[in-house]
């Protein structure tokens, strides 16, 4: 959280929430930057209605935090995108009910579901997890359950793609860079002195983005198959991406919140 002095004199805290996008080069690009004191569905679509208004068009994938109203949001304002939850963050979520004791063999476990070959060896782990914690830890399977529709979407695609879009791991290192510009600065005069800030942040770790994502042209081929006719490239006779092209088709975005921006 930081804190930021309102038109009233307020201190009052607020969230920078970052969206990171892997475009049709593989390269990681900011794709919107905002400051919030609360979030909801409606905010998650006055952000994606943001994106689109600036010609972010298509997105084929979108991988999230599990933030609440997100996911419907997405379904809103991008129908064709696919949402799949953060795997790190729901293993981690997981474990927070789970005894020091128990959390490396809970943790194999989750790991036989995620790491599934298809989606249904991967219903066939998770009924064998919930056999074998439900007793101490109901909790859990009953957590991947309802959420199952969006942890799933990973096993649509090969090996290539999987990793790019299981975490939202790709931003930890832009947050760690977020707190170095943060750390001392206590109270922010209003909100547009906090955004400049985290948009500098963000302009010196994105100097390091200059290769693409590993296996990006194997993951760009089944991409070219699956989203037949989606990729520009493809529905303009094979005409190569130009600039303006790529930053409005992105094949996968990535989006988080930065709560530990004051720690």
């Amino acid at each position: 959280m930081i804190h930021v002095r309102g038109a009233n004199g307020r201190v009052s805290q607020h969230t920078i929430y970052v969206a990171i996008g892997v475009n049709l080069q593989g390269h990681k690009e900011l794709l919107g930057l905002w400051l919030a004191e609360s979030e909801g569905a409606k905010f998650w679509l006055s952000c994606l209605t943001d994106l689109k208004n600036r010609g972010l068009r298509d997105i084929f994938v979108t991988c999230i935090d599990g933030l609440s109203g997100f996911a419907e949001a997405i379904h809103v304002a991008y129908p064709q995108a696919s949402v799949q939850l953060c795997i790190v963050h729901l293993v981690r979520a997981a474990l927070r009910y789970v005894s020091d004791q128990d959390s490396k063999a809970v943790a194999r476990d989750l790991k036989k579901i995620y790491a599934s070959a298809t989606v249904i060896e991967a219903e066939r782990a998770l009924e064998d997890f919930a056999q074998a914690w439900d007793a101490k830890y109901p909790t859990i399977s009953k957590m991947w359950r309802l959420k199952w529709a969006d942890i799933a979407t990973l096993f649509d695609y090969p090996p290539a793609i999987r990793k790019a879009i299981y975490t939202t791991n790709a931003i930890e290192s832009i947050n760690s860079v977020i707190r170095k510009f943060t750390r001392n600065r206590k109270i922010y005069p209003n909100e547009e002195s906090a955004l400049k800030l985290i948009y500098m942040a963000i302009r010196e770790a994105s100097q390091r983005w200059t290769m693409p994502v590993r296996h990006w042209k194997e993951a760009l081929n089944h991409f070219a198959i699956m989203f037949d006719g989606r990729l520009p490239e493809l529905a303009s006779n094979n005409v190569p991406c130009s600039a303006d092209t790529k930053i409005r088709t992105g094949p996968i975005a990535m989006v988080r919140n930065t709560q530990t921006l004051g720690e």
